[in-house]
């Protein structure tokens, strides 16, 4: 086995330097003095064989050795960072297979060259832990994109289904009005046009009463009518409606009918009943003179007798009433009248 040759020693004057001093950065009084050594090719040969020792360049294999401490703890930081950050397991880092520091340092190649590779290896495990690292963030970061879009997405979807439900309900509730609107339309027409229609008919009925029903007399005015109070009459109110007219002028039957009393009827003077088919009652009261008998059939416009004065009068008129079925208790005769499509 080769073994290195020693170094020369330096030679050195002991009596330059002080004996008293044994602290760091003195000298002993049997060391001489120190002297710049600067070795050269030809001084120190390189030894060479299997067992060699690299020359140092200001401590390169320390730097190298420095370098790769760092480089680890870089990594085996970096790969905590990422498993505290990212939940997931820690990432295991593998080590390559580092060559011998013999086969690192040579005499062919200085050997600070081996602190970049050592580095280098370092650098790319921080990097391969960092672009670990950066890829679980980028893929956390993207899940939680994605979740912030579906639910994005879920809320613009319930709130179109909400405008559209409210649409719907708008248009159907609009329609529902229109509807409703058309439907009150159409039955205020049709009430409108039944009403109308009803007119028509009360009108034609009313017309052809008319042609059978006829005022009693002519030329009158009406002075006294159906439940008008004072002292005049018996009863506290009259009875009856006044047609004054001229006496004599001529008394008409309102109706066909039968004559069922003709003659003096004392407070009514000269009275004559008509009594008509449906039974109604027509009393013709203070005549001046009756032109009809008991049981004679008349027609409408017969003449029955003349306006007078007889019986409780101021003047003379015809005073008219209407019993129903030969009722005691009277009606207005204007209502009845107008009932036959006459105007008293």
């Amino acid at each position: 086995m080769a073994s290195n040759r020693p170094v020369p020693e330096a030679p050195f004057v002991p009596s330059q330097r002080s004996a008293e001093t044994l602290a760091y950065g003195s000298v002993r009084t049997d060391e001489g003095p120190w002297e710049e050594w600067n070795p050269t090719a030809d001084s120190i040969r390189p030894v060479r064989g299997k067992h060699r020792v690299a020359k140092q360049r200001g401590g390169g294999f320390a730097r190298s050795s420095t370098v790769l401490g760092v480089g680890v703890i870089a990594a085996v930081s970096a790969g905590g960072m990422a498993s505290a950050n990212t939940g997931k397991a820690p990432v295991s880092i593998s080590m390559p297979d580092l060559p011998n520091v013999g086969s690192l340092i040579s005499d062919d190649e200085p050997a600070q060259d081996a602190a970049p590779a050592l580095a280098g290896f370092g650098s790319e495990a921080a990097e391969e832990t960092g672009q670990s690292a950066t890829d679980a963030g980028e893929a956390l970061r993207s899940r939680i994109m994605a979740q912030a879009e579906s639910q994005q997405t879920q809320l613009e979807t319930k709130a179109q289904a909400a405008a559209a439900a409210a649409a719907a309900k708008a248009q159907a509730d609009a329609v529902a009005k229109a509807e409703k609107e058309a439907e009150a339309k159409a039955a205020a027409a049709k009430k409108k046009a039944a009403d109308e229609a009803a007119k028509k008919a009360e009108a034609a009925r009313l017309a052809e009463l008319a042609t059978q029903y006829t005022l009693p007399t002519s030329s009158y005015t009406i002075t006294s009518t159906f439940g008008q109070a004072g002292s005049l009459w018996s009863s506290g109110y009259h009875t009856g409606l006044d047609f004054a007219a001229p006496t004599g002028t001529l008394i008409k039957a309102v109706h066909s009918g039968t004559i069922t009393e003709a003659g003096w009827a004392g407070s009514y003077g000269y009275r004559t009943i008509l009594t008509l088919d449906d039974g109604t009652e027509v009393w013709f009261a203070h005549q001046s003179s009756i032109s009809v008998s008991v049981g004679q059939k008349v027609g409408t416009g017969d003449v029955i007798g003349r306006v007078g004065a007889t019986g409780n009068v101021t003047g003379a008129h015809l005073h008219l009433e209407v019993h129903p079925g030969g009722s005691s208790e009277g009606i207005d005769p204007a209502a009845w009248l107008r009932s036959k499509g006459l105007n008293p």
